[in-house]
């Protein structure tokens, strides 16, 4: 399992640093991004439908198409205003978002009223439309949104942007990796022995230690944050705080579906839900700092 976890985890960071690294030099498309937050949401989106069983699974075309369509909403003021220009009149990509949440809310009620035969499951249903769309097309608009971060020196690269996004990526993912090995070694006390029953708080505290040296680490090699590395390592600890939760919440979803993997689609690791649950809850963390 930990040799799988490694060549595993080497081929994501190689794959997730060139094509973000890569992806600055075209602004304002940002193919990489979008081809890669567009999978693995629509991925993420996959599982989550099959974790949920069929009993009160939601329509699987309408989740699909709330979660791709808050998705491409991030791009709609950029991409659209080089496309049309004069066209697109107001460029707040949080309108648009917005904008899209709602229309995805009104679906779904429209959706289950044109279906709706038997009392009972309805209200259900379009809760769980609503989550997933929350879940995986608005939280993850928070990292998207790093993307556009404005660069301090005005370059025509953004750097900081891409610092941004790295710090958002890594950070919260050698929490995760910091708390599996501290957890391995020292671990003794049970963080939550209910929800994940092989975290352990000498684990989270790791954890946590390991995101601050990214963070610090990653803000030396290209200033993010203001304040220097004080600034940095706070929000370390607040990026790896919340990728622990996020950790734990999806350890609730499988723990209420009653299973121990999202899915076994990335060898080591589970399913992709596995993999972005701590980046997911630590998106917006890191936009509102860092913004």
């Amino acid at each position: 399992m930990l040799a799988t976890r490694l060549w595993m985890g080497a081929i994501l960071i190689g794959l997730t640093v060139g094509g973000v690294g890569l992806d600055q030099w075209l602004a304002p498309w940002y193919p990489f991004l979008f081809v890669l937050v567009l999978l693995l949401t629509l991925m993420s989106c996959h599982e989550l439908l099959q974790l949920l069983g069929t009993t009160h699974r939601p329509s699987a075309g309408l989740c699909f198409a709330a979660v791709a369509g808050l998705v491409i909403a991030n791009w709609l003021p950029t991409v659209g205003a080089e496309l049309f220009p004069g066209l697109i009149g107001n460029q707040d990509p949080w309108l648009w978002v917005g904008g899209a949440f709602a229309v995805v809310v009104l679906a779904a009620f429209v959706v289950e009223m044109a279906a709706f035969q038997v009392p009972g499951e309805s209200v259900v249903r379009i809760s769980l439309i609503v989550w997933i769309a929350a879940y995986l097309g608005l939280l993850p608009s928070f990292f998207v949104q790093l993307r556009w971060l404005p660069d301090w020196e005005m370059s025509s690269h953004n750097h900081r942007a891409t610092a941004a996004l790295m710090m958002a990526i890594f950070v919260p993912k050698c929490g995760d990796i910091g708390a599996y090995f501290t957890g391995r070694l020292l671990g003794r006390h049970r963080m939550a022995p209910t929800l994940s029953p092989k975290k352990t708080w000498e684990g989270a505290a790791g954890g946590v230690t390991a995101s601050v040296l990214a963070a610090v680490g990653l803000d030396r090699l290209g200033p993010v944050v203001r304040g220097g590395w004080p600034s940095a390592a706070l929000l370390g600890a607040a990026l790896g705080i919340t990728g622990m939760v996020g950790d734990l919440a999806e350890s609730l979803i499988k723990r209420d579906c009653r299973q121990k993997d999202a899915s076994q689609a990335v060898p080591g690791f589970g399913g992709v839900l596995d993999v972005v649950d701590s980046i997911v809850f630590a998106a917006p963390v890191a936009y509102w700092w860092i913004k």
